[in-house]
């Protein structure tokens, strides 16, 4: 059965437009268009909106960061230059002023990142889709995107049979690969490329990494799950104190998913990484001399590290695990590498483990308003994008902010093709 979509919001086809996605970028598209007094209908593969938005908040919504805006751009890597010029438009300020007009107050946490002050995200998206509707805006729910048909209609796949929609000016926010049964599953990729638009293979971004050789059965059964902390974390200029979380395959955890991009692309280039680990960052590589050194006795070596240095469970673990027997009974080398233990790894998760997607449409390809240069009236948002930022609020900021700028892009193309 195939039919097409009615456009029920609007009178006339030419003030249309299809925002094809739920997520926060697309739903931030929608809401722009619709203050622009434009007829608004956003088109979602799964039952409901929001659904990764709703994950993101599962252990407390975090919405963007306090970080100073220089250092904010700067988290997004090569790609700083581009995002800057996004939260010009939609700071993390405006964000929180945002949040606040849907009733949502927010507070700084320690770490600096922003969240709801009920910490949850059910009540945002519920204020935000309410506030949606009322402005007029139509959700198909179920539609599935399959690419263009020959005429240049959008055909889906919906519960009546197959759909077409011909908009004036569509917004695709379709995500990355992440999480794929929330709906991002990277299909769109094939689709963007036969529309002339360059698009850099879709890879993991903060995510965790196998080691090599792999963990022995015993740190497995005994140890995967548990936190290492404090530690810092070295890799080509990468230095930060944290933690991470031993996995039954490797390492993962916000110090890991912090370096994780240069990790993955040296790994890419060279087949391995070998990041370093401090165990000890509050303590001098002198006094770990020292107290390694110390005469033990009969004490066996678990308990002369506890014992001198406060060094226990699974870092101990690790150094039983990475060092040969004759390190671990030469002083010096076990104080060396207690200071700085070497940990290969050689291969990034898959992507549907991973929190978020690197790659994506080329910025190249799209014009400040985030048009594609090669079919006008197509607008690209959020993670399909190709950039890619750790956690801590910097994902969902640019999410939006690109939603933002892809919205006012689709309503000015709008209002140019009436004026012609």
């Amino acid at each position: 059965m195939k039919g097409e979509i009615a456009l029920s919001v609007s009178p006339t086809a030419e003030d249309s437009v299809a925002v094809i996605g739920g997520g926060a970028a697309g739903l931030m598209a929608a809401e722009v268009l619709a203050e622009a007094g434009v007829a608004v209908q956003v088109l979602d593969a799964m039952p409901s909106v929001g659904r990764k938005f709703l994950l993101a908040g599962k252990g407390g919504l975090n919405l963007t960061h306090s970080e100073a805006l220089p250092a904010f751009a700067a988290r997004y890597g090569e790609r700083a230059q581009q995002v800057a010029a996004w939260l010009d438009a939609f700071s993390p300020e405006a964000l929180r002023a945002w949040a606040a007009r849907l009733g949502v107050p927010t507070f700084i946490g320690t770490s600096g990142r922003v969240f709801p002050r009920d910490m949850k995200a059910a009540p945002l998206l519920r204020a935000w889709l309410h506030r949606l509707r009322e402005r007029g805006v139509v959700f198909h729910m179920r539609h599935r995107w399959c690419g263009w048909e020959e005429g240049g209609g959008l055909r889906f796949e919906a519960p009546r049979g197959e759909v077409i929609l011909r908009p004036r000016a569509v917004v695709l926010a379709l995500g990355g690969a992440s999480w794929p049964q929330l709906g991002s599953n990277g299909a769109w990729v094939a689709w963007l490329r036969q529309a002339g638009a360059q698009v850099a293979p879709l890879a993991p971004a903060n995510c965790g990494f196998q080691v090599t050789p792999a963990w022995s059965e015993h740190l497995r059964t005994r140890f995967a799950g548990a936190p290492i902390k404090p530690v810092v974390l070295r890799f080509h200029g990468f230095e930060r104190q944290g933690e991470f979380v031993l996995s039954e395959y490797g390492v993962e955890g916000s110090l890991v998913y912090a370096a994780s991009a240069s990790i993955r692309d040296s790994i890419a280039a060279q087949g391995h990484a070998t990041v370093t680990l401090d165990l000890l960052p509050d303590f001098d590589a002198a006094r770990v001399v020292h107290e390694a050194a110390h005469p033990r006795g009969s004490r066996s070596l678990s308990s002369h590290l506890k014992s001198r240095l406060g060094l226990e469970g699974a870092k101990v673990a690790l150094l039983y695990e990475l060092l040969p027997r004759e390190a671990l009974a030469d002083a010096a080398q076990l104080a060396a590498a207690i200071k700085a233990l070497p940990v290969m790894l050689t291969a990034p998760r898959p992507i549907d483990e991973a929190i978020s997607t690197a790659g994506g449409v080329e910025l190249e390809s799209l014009d400040e308003q985030l048009m594609l240069r090669s079919r006008p009236g197509v607008f690209c948002a959020g993670e399909m994008l190709d950039w890619e930022a750790p956690t801590g609020g910097y994902l969902l900021q640019a999410s939006m902010a690109s939603g933002r700028i892809a919205g006012r892009g689709a309503a000015a193309y709008l209002s140019c093709i009436r004026d012609r």
